[in-house]
């Protein structure tokens, strides 16, 4: 990845050398401390810090086997450079900062992170830490992370069979997430959720017996439709199992009722034969929820983007590490960042053009 200067995004957009642009800056910045609100009235409050871009699984749809690039580690943001931006932001009104990556659980101070970026108040009070893993170490840190302050987790299973696991990850390690998922059961930590991508010819018989599996460890299972953020960009719109269809197969064995309130949240919740257990389905190809949008996401590298499948990016290394830097111009950077922001992604438009980065670079 290759760092731009911010003074390049002065008034047009700067062709970056990997291909991706840069984006303008606002004309008329807002206050230090203002909130973080767009063009079309989204108020944020949800920051994604991804942690690394490493992982340890190689998933079909994220990242090819080999040959990945990784980001060079000088451009990896230190501790303090994460807590530092995650401070700014919480001043303009972010309360909740979510851990990604790539496999945060790799970062050999995750722990020391967590404490430190729930240590953070912001006009409303403490900040909320989520974090959310494969579930690989996470019996191993888990009891650490909690006692650091660690409130929500997220874990990504997308099947159950040992088999399909090792063909979809490449890595023979279902055991292992399976472990991780028992600890965060047993941890009492609640809402706990689980993840499963939906695909045609892969998962898609699964989809009840993993909400089962998730029902008898107290968590939400929750679908994803299959996005364009594979680093190979092979997606295929008719290889993804839709919203519709995984209603259609939950349907077969509980009555689903809609739960009201969505709210900014990515999820779209059912209550199951009356409640009170749930399930979720995220649905960002066939039924968008840009709308409601209130997240914003800053990769390992320090750059900000205002959408999950945006090519723009707000580059906040040399404000970090300027010579001379203040808090006012990772202010500046954040609130441009929010001005930048399109009313949606536009999968459905034939402009569209996937992310150069795949998903364990941007951050889920």
């Amino acid at each position: 990845m290759v760092a731009v200067p911010l003074t390049l995004r002065a008034t047009t957009h700067a062709a970056r050398q990997d291909g991706a642009v840069s984006a303008p800056r606002s004309t008329s910045p807002a206050a230090p401390g203002a909130p973080l609100v767009d063009r079309f009235g989204r108020v944020h409050r949800d920051l994604r810090i991804s942690l690394t871009d490493r992982c340890s699984l190689r998933c079909t749809y994220c990242m090819p086997e080999q040959g990945n690039e990784w980001l060079a580690r000088t451009s990896i943001l230190s501790t303090d450079e994460i807590v530092r931006v995650a401070a700014v932001a919480a001043a303009s009104g972010i309360t909740t900062f979510r851990l990604t990556g790539g496999e945060p659980l790799l970062r050999a101070d995750i722990v020391d992170v967590v404490r430190r970026l729930a240590a953070i108040e912001g006009p409303s009070g403490p900040v909320e830490i989520a974090l959310t893993t494969n579930g690989i170490r996470l019996g191993e840190v888990l009891p650490d992370l909690v006692a650091a302050g660690l409130q929500r987790l997220n874990i990504s299973i997308d099947t159950l069979d040992r088999e399909r696991f090792r063909e979809l990850t490449r890595r023979d390690r279902l055991d292992e997430v399976r472990a991780g998922i028992a600890a965060a059961a047993a941890s009492g930590l609640r809402p706990l959720k689980l993840n499963a991508v939906a695909m045609r010819g892969v998962n898609e018989d699964e989809l009840a017996d993993l909400v089962a599996f998730a029902l008898d460890h107290g968590a939400e299972m929750r679908f994803i439709e299959q996005m364009p953020l594979d680093a190979g960009h092979t997606w295929d719109r008719s290889q993804m199992v839709t919203r519709d269809e995984i209603l259609a197969a939950l349907a077969a064995r509980w009555t689903l009722d809609p739960i009201p309130g969505r709210g900014g949240a990515p999820a779209e919740r059912f209550l199951l034969d009356g409640g009170p257990a749930t399930v979720g389905v995220i649905a960002s190809v066939t039924a968008p929820f840009c709308g409601a949008c209130d997240r914003l996401r800053l990769t390992a590298d320090g750059q900000l983007r205002n959408c999950l499948f945006s090519n723009d990016e707000y580059d906040l290394l040399p404000v970090l590490r300027a010579a001379v830097s203040d808090d006012a111009a990772i202010d500046a950077v954040l609130h441009d960042c929010v001005a930048g922001k399109l009313p949606g992604h536009a999968i459905d438009d034939p402009s569209f053009l996937q992310p150069h980065r795949g998903m364990n670079a941007i951050g889920g």
